[in-house]
């Protein structure tokens, strides 16, 4: 004889009576399923935000790290690690920043490491001080100093021999020196403070093109 099902009281339950018995129980079950799909879909949200934060150190926005200030050599006035135009920096992420170095590794800063490197520009020098080329043509402009210790000894003579080309050379050269138009021979840039002055050329060449303004 078969098992009919009954309620907490005893009473035997028909068909209809046992689907409406079973109906919250069905109910619940789905809703479990629902939060467990949930759940799993958020999970991997998150896990897919995370790794998407968690790229590339260089990929780092603006305030999400900071770069120290490059060493200045005191000889040179420029950054110590200086090699063709271009010095590196440490970036220091931001404590509580996840990301990944260079070799893959994937760390947790905490504000102290070092996670990867900036470039700065640089310049090229080799030993001739903006300082003493602005007082040697200054004071002893008449006499082709300037242009002697700069490396053009052919104008340095030119100017000794015609005093300066009678104050007119030695004015010009003066202005063209303060205003760092005219510099080593070599092609080197002048010494000059790491923070002060310095003359930024612009120009345009096969590595920069005009971009056309775009009409309002």
């Amino acid at each position: 004889m078969a098992h009919r099902p009954q309620d907490p009281e005893g009473n035997t339950l028909s068909r209809d009576g046992w689907l409406i018995m079973a109906a919250p129980f069905g109910r619940l079950l789905l809703l479990t399923l629902v939060l467990f799909c949930c759940g799993s879909s958020c999970g991997s949200g998150l896990r897919a935000a995370e790794a998407e934060e968690a790229e590339d150190c260089r990929h780092l926005r603006l305030g999400q790290y900071l770069c120290r200030d490059p060493k200045i050599d005191e000889s040179t006035q420029e950054p110590e690690n200086c090699r063709d135009g271009v010095a590196f920096v440490d970036c220091l992420p931001a404590p509580n920043v996840t990301c990944r170095l260079s070799n893959g590794t994937e760390v947790r800063f905490s504000g102290d490491e070092v996670g990867f490197n900036r470039t700065v520009a640089c310049r090229n020098v080799t030993g001739y001080s903006y300082k003493v080329a602005v007082a040697l043509s200054l004071f002893l402009g008449w006499l082709g100093a300037d242009r002697f210790y700069l490396g053009y000894p052919a104008l340095g003579l030119l100017k000794f021999c015609t005093v300066g080309f009678c104050g007119i050379g030695t004015l010009i050269d003066f202005i063209l020196i303060a205003m760092q138009m005219v510099g080593p021979a070599d092609g080197s840039s002048y010494i000059v403070d790491f923070y002060g002055a310095r003359l930024t050329r612009l120009s345009i060449t096969n590595e920069t093109f005009r971009k056309p303004h775009l009409a309002l």
